[in-house]
């Protein structure tokens, strides 16, 4: 497909995933029509509340300042929201941080897994959540997304702390 069109064109994909990028809107629609028709020769659909052409990249910024549209959009993949923004430099680069819908999910999951391991000796709880908080870290720590793991943090630590001052009848733990 890459040779049909003029302007640039990339592809992302991992595993079901994938994003597209065209440096022009055409192209990006004459791919999404032809991507269509080939699925549906394997009776497949591409998920319309999943898929959407958006302007995204160095230009979109001030092309919707012009238009008065208001800030690019943004999209998620892979755990990911990505948006524009810009380096300390002042040059365009696609900046990402862990979606919401990740971040809750992942913060259930641990709420969960505090309230049913919080009768577990402290040291051995303790060495536990480190590895988890470690596992979590190492996937969502990128550039960028250093706000959204101190979020993490700081509700784990509230959750860990609520859990183990149900252990007994004092508030022990600070």
């Amino acid at each position: 497909m890459k040779k049909q069109y003029r302007g640039q064109s990339h592809m992302a994909r991992y595993a079901d995933d994938f994003v597209c990028c065209f440096q022009s809107e055409g192209e990006a629609r004459n791919f999404y029509l032809q991507l269509q028709e080939r699925l549906e020769k394997f009776n497949l659909q591409i998920a319309p509340d999943k898929s959407k052409i958006i302007e995204f990249g160095q230009f979109a910024e001030q092309n919707r300042k012009n238009s008065r549209t208001g800030k690019p959009e943004t999209f998620d993949f892979l755990g990911f929201t990505h948006y524009c923004g810009k380096s300390r430099n002042g040059k365009f680069r696609v900046k990402r941080r862990t979606s919401r819908k990740k971040f809750h999910s992942a913060v259930q999951r641990m709420k969960a897994w505090i309230k049913t391991n919080r009768t577990l000796p402290v040291q051995s709880l303790l060495e536990q959540l480190k590895a988890k908080l470690t596992g979590h870290y190492r996937y969502y720590g990128i550039t960028d997304n250093g706000p959204m793991l101190s979020s993490y943090w700081y509700s784990t630590m509230k959750l860990l702390f609520k859990w183990m001052n149900r252990r007994s009848q004092r508030n022990s733990y600070t």
